[in-house]
């Protein structure tokens, strides 16, 4: 495959198909007046038509005011006069984000009693949307049925959103069984017929399945329909492909796409760079990367981390450190993300000194030290087998203001346990009491994996300023200038 020949336009941006649930969303804003179950959506209100931003502040205080005391419909009731559509999908999105779908279904059932309301499929194919993210794909379909009963006619969009949320759910043979069973129903159907969006949901999700034969079956309907393939289909199959080491079905579609009308984008060098690097083919990851300098797009920083963690995975500590030089001597100014890939490589390194320098750069410079980062460093000590390490610096989080959250409690339950380690171990636990946290079984798995649940149940029954300072700090530890 030459590389090397990839010619390049601009493209600033890149949708992979695991979001297209919110592309339908859009478009089926757009196609609100074609819904027969009423025929148009409710007027904005004058003070709806400004800027997004208060809509979604309006939106943040909501969800800040309702708790366990303030239940969240009597709260909607105190911003009745002025919550409208726009902010009942906002807030969906928000409540899918933090887990409570049960809350998207009072806010649904809260709208239906509203006069402003009027039955509408972009509402339905949200809630569709949240559902099946959040593995509740009966409640789902349940949603699909009740869409019908209001009146409304499902479009494409719908049909996309129900074929999305049953690709979240567990059995995925059955999921994809089930998704190709709609894409086919929706052939027949003449406001129903399978458009980009439902070609790159599909095409996507057999690609992860490593089901080559169905990907160039899909491939080969797109050609015969009226429908071209844009940069989202090809980087969806080719990122899908990639993640599963299927590198030549990878390039295949690389080559694919440069048959098209259809120039790669940033994303799609992204894609290859990490591809390549996952499977340290260092030479190729390189060759794109050359391209990539030459081409009219630009790096961005997930570019660098991608080759700063594959390299460290490889145990090439001065190849990952030269990438860091070139992102500081093209002035990339590091992000956390890059300071925790530095973290992790140099912990893949046996190098855990050189990552605690970093770390410690992180605290001194007085930013705010996120939990990822945190993370980071005891996901080192732990790998490294230094569990008392790991207690001391989880044992001082409160005086670096830095809250743990789940996966902190997992790891260092993995490695105590691991250690054996019980004195540890029973304190972590108290630690988790105190902070509210209430393992499950689902914990247990996540934690142990390979130790399996039975051993978890029984430990569990005993134990019930500045980024320019900080570069040039780092950069100094490391030997880079910035």
């Amino acid at each position: 495959m030459a590389l090397h020949s990839l010619h390049l336009s601009p493209s600033l941006h890149y949708q992979t198909t695991t979001t297209t649930t919110h592309s339908c969303l859009l478009e089926n804003r757009r196609l609100k007046t074609r819904i027969t179950c009423a025929k148009t959506r409710p007027r904005k209100l004058p003070a709806l038509d400004g800027d997004k931003s208060e809509s979604q502040e309006l939106v943040r205080n909501i969800v800040r005011s309702f708790s366990d005391k303030e239940p969240l419909v009597k709260t909607l009731n105190k911003y009745v006069r002025i919550v409208r559509t726009e902010h009942c999908f906002l807030l969906f999105e928000e409540l899918g984000k933090r887990d409570k779908w049960l809350q998207c279904l009072e806010v649904f059932r809260w709208m239906q009693k509203q006069r402003w309301y009027i039955a509408d499929n972009g509402v339905y194919s949200k809630l569709i949307s949240v559902m099946g993210k959040k593995g509740q794909t009966r409640m789902a379909m349940w949603l699909f049925s009740e869409m019908r009963n209001s009146g409304c006619r499902p479009d494409t969009s719908v049909y996309n959103s129900v074929i999305t949320a049953h690709l979240h759910s567990k059995d995925k043979a059955k999921a994809l069984d089930k998704a190709l069973g709609y894409f086919n129903k929706m052939k027949g159907m003449e406001r129903c017929k399978p458009n980009i969006v439902t070609y790159n949901i599909l095409l996507r999700a057999f690609a992860q399945a490593q089901n080559a034969t169905q990907v160039n079956a899909l491939f080969k309907d797109l050609e015969e329909s009226i429908i071209s393939p844009d940069i989202y289909t090809y980087n969806g199959v080719m990122d899908a492909y990639g993640k599963n080491g299927m590198i030549r079905e990878m390039e295949s579609v690389l080559s694919l796409l440069k048959t098209q009308q259809c120039k790669p984008d940033i994303i799609t060098f992204n894609l290859l760079i990490d591809s390549y690097g996952r499977r340290q083919e260092f030479e190729k990851m390189e060759q794109v990367f050359k391209s990539l300098l030459r081409s009219k797009e630009k790096p961005t920083l997930p570019t660098f981390h991608s080759m700063i963690i594959n390299y460290g995975k490889a145990r090439l500590k001065e190849k990952a450190r030269d990438v860091f030089k070139k992102m500081t001597d093209m002035k990339y100014m590091p992000s956390f993300v890059t300071y925790e890939c530095l973290i992790m490589m140099y912990g893949l390194c046996d190098c855990v000194s050189s990552a605690r320098e970093v770390f410690d750069e992180i605290v001194e410079s007085g930013k705010e030290v996120k939990v990822s980062t945190l993370n980071a460093m005891l996901t080192v000590y732990c790998n490294n087998g230094l569990p008392i390490e790991a207690n001391i610096l989880f044992e001082n989080t409160q005086n670096l203001k830095v809250l743990p959250d789940s996966s902190t409690y997992k790891l260092l339950y993995k490695a105590y346990t691991k250690g054996n380690m019980k004195d540890l171990l029973q304190k972590l636990l108290k630690h988790m009491d105190k902070a509210g946290v209430v393992p499950n079984k689902r914990f247990f798995q996540d934690a142990l994996g390979a130790f399996g649940s039975s051993r978890a149940t029984k430990n569990s029954a005993s134990g019930t300023n500045s980024s320019s300072r900080l570069q040039s700090r780092v950069g100094t530890k490391l030997g880079v200038s910035s």
